[in-house]
C-alpha cells in the first residue's frame, strides 16, 4: 500500500485559508432563460481550507469531483452541490469555486436586422462555510461611450470608443436574475450597444445614436448603479465602467460597490472583468 503523504500531520501549526487548483478547463452546460442549455468551455478555480492538522490536500480529488459535472447543466444550485461534494471528499469545512466562461446571445442589427452571435465573459462564484452557501454572479458587457465634452467643444464630431461595464452581484433570496436579463440591462446604460455584425445602414444608426446620447464613464456607471438599485432581484453589487479612450494613451474608469455585503477579494488573473488570464 502506498503511503499517503498529504494526510500526514504537520508540525508548524499553520492553517491555510485556500488550497486547490486553478484554470481546470471542462465542457459544461449553462441553463438558458428560455429553458434550453448552452454548451460552454468553463475554466474552474476550486479551493478548500487546509487546517494545521494535515500536511497537504489531495489535488486529484478536486479533478475527480469536478469531472463528474462535465457536460452537465450548471446554475447556482449546482455550484452549491459541487462545493458540498468537495467539502465531503476533502474533509473541509470551507470550500470555494470560481467558474469563468463565455456566454453567447443573438444580437440583431438595428436597421438591417442581420442577426449574429455575441459572447460575454461571465463568472459564477460560490463559497461554502459549514452550512452557509453564498453565490455571486458576474458579467462583462461592452458598450459605446461618446465623450460629452468632446461633442461640446468640437466643430466636427466627438471622440467615441468601446467601454466595458463589469458587474458582480448577489441575488436576493428566492429571486433569479438570468444572464440574459442582466446583459440586456447593462447594454442599455452606454451611449449605444456594441454589435458583432453591422451593415452600412446599421453603422450609421449606431454612430448617430451614440452622438445623440453622449456619456462620460461616470455617467455610464451612475446609470448602471440606478438600474441595479431598482432591480428587486439584486441584493448586493459592485460595478465598474472602463473606457478604452481613443485619443489618450490610457483608460478612464469609475467604480462603485453597494450593499451590506463586503463581497470577495478582487483577483485580477481570474476576475470576470477580463476572464481567466489563460487561455
Amino acid at each position: 500500500m502506498l503511503s499517503d503523504v498529504q494526510n500526514r500531520s504537520d508540525h508548524r501549526g499553520v492553517d491555510i485559508q485556500e488550497v486547490g487548483i486553478k484554470r481546470l478547463s471542462l465542457p459544461l452546460l449553462i441553463k438558458e432563460k428560455e429553458g434550453g442549455f448552452q454548451s460552454v468551455t468553463g475554466y474552474i478555480t476550486a479551493a478548500v481550507e487546509l487546517t494545521r492538522r494535515y500536511k497537504g490536500t489531495h489535488m486529484s480529488r478536486f479533478v475527480e469531483v469536478l469531472e463528474t459535472w462535465g457536460k452537465r447543466s450548471i446554475s447556482n444550485q449546482e455550484v452549491e452541490a459541487v462545493l458540498r461534494s468537495l467539502a465531503a471528499r476533502l474533509e473541509a469545512r470551507r470550500t470555494s469555486l470560481a467558474l469563468t466562461f463565455r456566454y453567447f446571445l443573438p444580437k440583431r442589427a438595428p436597421v438591417s436586422g442581420h442577426e449574429s452571435m455575441m459572447g460575454y465573459p461571465c463568472r459564477f462564484e460560490g463559497r461554502l462555510d459549514g452550512e452557509r452557501f453564498e453565490f455571486v454572479l458576474g458579467v462583462s458587457v461592452p458598450v459605446v461611450s461618446l465623450c460629452p465634452c468632446s461633442k461640446e467643444i468640437s466643430r466636427y464630431g466627438a471622440h467615441n470608443q468601446r467601454a466595458v461595464i463589469r458587474v458582480r452581484l448577489r441575488q436576493a433570496p428566492r429571486r433569479m436574475l438570468w444572464l440574459e436579463d442582466l446583459i440586456r440591462l447593462l447594454e442599455l446604460q452606454g451611449s449605444a450597444p456594441i454589435y458583432p455584425l453591422l451593415k452600412r445602414e446599421d453603422e450609421k444608426a449606431v454612430t448617430e445614436k451614440s452622438y445623440e446620447n453622449p456619456k462620460f464613464v461616470e455617467d455610464i456607471l451612475r446609470d448602471t448603479i440606478i438600474a441595479l438599485r431598482e432591480d428587486p432581484r439584486v441584493a448586493w453589487f459592485e460595478a465598474e465602467c472602463e473606457s478604452y479612450e481613443s485619443i489618450h494613451d490610457h483608460s478612464a474608469f469609475a467604480y462603485h460597490r453597494e450593499g451590506l455585503d463586503e463581497g470577495w477579494p478582487y483577483r485580477e488573473e481570474e476576475n470576470v472583468f477580463g476572464g481567466p488570464s489563460t487561455p
